[in-house]
């Protein structure tokens, strides 16, 4: 059989445009093509696939397909690139980490990113992982090499490098009022916070915010719900059995369950497939227990800051004129672009570039600027706002690489932006913490600053930059932090110190 004619077929149904043939299955005398579609499809997408499928069945066979929506995780993307390269690329996989592959996953596939010491076989691997990808994910996927400087082979670094950080176990809980209706359930559960990849036999416990019965195609109830336990939400599907049906019926908003089941991807997101459904509650008086920071990172991965100064700055003020508590500390001064303004856990966007630099001895000294990887297309609003495209995203490092390299950077500093209590730090803490990165210093808002000490018609960025004649390129993250750094440092010059 020509498997890529097969497929050209396939593809010319709108909800199979982008489907790869998993597998080949014969059942009896029938050879079942089993399809997976990232896109919706419907019953006429699945008749016409049937219609191929017996085209392209051996001689003397019938033919059928079997269609299912599947889309892929970073981490499983992550996991497949790593095994392609192990596999077909030994000698170059040698240079690569399996931890620095860099994966963002868009509408029409992904991209993935490999950090190396040595570009050697480089064009080769990627044009094959490239191929492979395709054919074990929908869409599209393009690659990119990042050398480092001053490479070293793997084993060799390895074993001069600091010792490994141990696996981070997930917190748990005693299960409360445990009462079995499904039985199997565990009386332990992990903190839904801390639930953030593909587990399988998981148990989780909180309160249902909301249930609904649904029927499958063959009329079999089932049930989709939210359960939340104070530090995380999770969404949750459960195909109920003859036992257990009405038992889980005649529950509602606001009681309590304990639930052991899969974690696992779909559409990006991570939800919970219910094998073991009972009931449970958070202990009495539940204070969830504090989780410390991951160490900083050993090593930069994908953003690797470079030297910076101000020489402007330097002239008009001088080290002498700042106030010792500036010269004392050190800050990073950053400013964030995002695909929108959601700083809810609920309604998060994403960051998609990260511009900062650090003021030591009251001189900007160091920059850290790069794009970051959008799991979703920017909006024209965003487009015109800040002139990034989607097209410079590609290739851009993934944001849990990213706020890696950040809290790096910022490790020992205060934090420093214009309104960053009220937006940049929201963000930055968010994705620190699904990283497991706590970014818990100090933190100075120039525009709370500047509210207190100047009359303005306003205090937005660029009327305070005006008021003291700095010069910058508005809505792109380098160039305002480059300016709010610049203000922060006139602010607390006038004020004769910091803000308490």
């Amino acid at each position: 059989m020509k498997s890529r004619q097969y497929l050209e077929e396939i593809r010319r149904s709108h909800g199979l445009v982008r489907a790869v043939l998993k597998k080949i299955v014969v059942e009896g005398d029938t050879a079942v093509f089993h399809l997976a579609t990232d896109v919706n499809y419907s019953q006429e997408d699945v008749s016409y696939a049937n219609e191929v499928s017996a085209r392209y069945a051996p001689a003397g066979m019938k033919g059928a397909a079997k269609v299912v929506k599947s889309a892929p995780s970073e981490e499983g993307v992550r996991r497949a690139v790593a095994e392609i390269l192990k596999r077909r690329f030994p000698a170059f996989s040698a240079f690569i980490a399996p931890e620095e592959i860099g994966v963002s996953l868009n509408e029409g596939g992904g991209r993935f990113v490999l950090v190396a010491d040595n570009a050697e076989g480089a064009d080769e691997a990627i044009d094959a992982v490239s191929e492979e990808l395709a054919r074990s994910f929908c869409g599209r996927w393009l690659g990119e090499l990042r050398v480092r400087e001053q490479a070293q082979p793997r084993e060799i670094e390895r074993q001069e490098a600091e010792p490994a950080e141990p696996v981070r176990a997930p917190r748990t809980f005693p299960v409360a009022d445990f009462s079995a209706i499904d039985g199997n359930g565990q009386t332990r559960a992990v903190y839904l916070a801390d639930l953030d990849k593909e587990a399988q036999g998981v148990t989780v416990c909180g309160t249902l915010s909301h249930i609904e019965e649904r029927v499958t195609k063959n009329g079999k109830p089932y049930f989709t719900l939210t359960v939340s336990d104070g530090t995380g939400s999770i969404r949750a599907s459960y195909f109920s059995k003859k036992a257990t049906v009405e038992k889980v019926r005649s529950l509602s908003a606001g009681a309590g369950v304990c639930l052991t089941g899969d974690s696992e991807f779909y559409n990006g997101a991570l939800t919970f497939r219910v094998r073991a459904f009972n009931l449970g509650a958070l202990p009495a008086d539940f204070v969830p227990e504090a989780r410390p920071s991951r160490p900083v990172p050993a090593h930069y991965t994908a953003v690797f800051p470079t030297p910076e100064s101000d020489l402007i700055q330097g002239d008009l003020f001088g080290e002498s004129s700042l106030p010792d508590a500036l010269l004392r500390e050190d800050f990073v001064v950053f400013d964030l672009e995002t695909t929108g303004l959601g700083t809810t856990a609920a309604g998060m966007d994403h960051i998609i570039e990260i511009g900062a630099v650090k003021i030591r001895g009251g001189k900007i000294c160091e920059k850290f600027s790069t794009f970051v990887a959008s799991p979703v297309r920017l909006s024209e609003e965003i487009v015109a706002l800040t002139g990034i495209t989607d097209e410079m995203l590609v290739g851009a490092p993934p944001v849990s690489a990213v706020i890696a390299d950040f809290y790096k950077f910022t490790a020992g500093c205060s934090l420093v932006g214009h309104n960053a209590q009220g937006f940049d730090i929201k963000f930055i803490r968010h994705y620190g913490e699904k990283e497991g990165y706590l970014f818990e210093q100090k933190v100075y808002d120039t525009l709370l600053m500047a509210q207190s000490m100047l009359r303005l018609p306003n205090h937005k960025l660029n009327t305070i930059a005006d008021h003291f004649g700095f010069t910058f390129r508005h809505h792109r993250a380098y160039d305002d932090a480059f300016v709010t750094a610049k203000i922060f440092i006139e602010l607390v010059r006038q004020a004769g110190g910091l803000p308490r």
